[in-house]
């Protein structure tokens, strides 16, 4: 296998990414990857989120932020060529270790209830599906809630 390196996501590398995302079975992608809401994300949670290349292409990517509370994983993707390979859960400990550094001690993450392959791999890596929460979501930025 080529050499893996790996770097911190930035607004720089959007294209690549979200081009990544996209093609990537079970990774939503909506309003808040948009070029701004990223860029502001990824700049307040620096150190945070990463890339991994080869020969200079991008074939996996996280997105990981913390509200002072708890930290959360938005997006893992590793190109389909790449998996299974380490790439993904290389990926997780760089993040969970900025997470470390930063204080926070529990990290959640979303995945879809269609995406089996990813529920199997973050099952692998040790992490736990919790049943004991329903995940509700409200849009806000065109409405307020009375």
């Amino acid at each position: 296998m080529k050499e893996i390196n790996y770097e911190k996501l930035t607004s720089d590398h959007y294209n690549e990414v979200i081009t990544l995302w996209l093609r990537t079975e079970g990774v939503g992608v909506g309003k808040g990857d948009d070029p701004d809401e990223l860029n502001f994300f990824l700049n307040r949670n620096e150190h945070l989120s990463f890339i991994a290349k080869s020969d200079d292409q991008i074939i996996g990517t996280i997105l990981c932020g913390h509200d002072g509370r708890r930290g959360y994983i938005y997006h893992l993707a590793v190109d389909k060529g790449f998996r299974c390979k380490g790439i993904g859960k290389k990926l997780v400990e760089l993040s969970v270790k900025g997470l470390k550094d930063a204080g926070i001690g529990k990290c959640h993450l979303f995945v879809y209830n269609d995406n089996v392959n990813a529920q199997v791999f973050w099952s692998r890596i040790g992490w736990k599906e919790r049943t004991d929460l329903v995940i509700m979501s409200g849009d806000i930025s065109n409405k307020i809630q009375k």
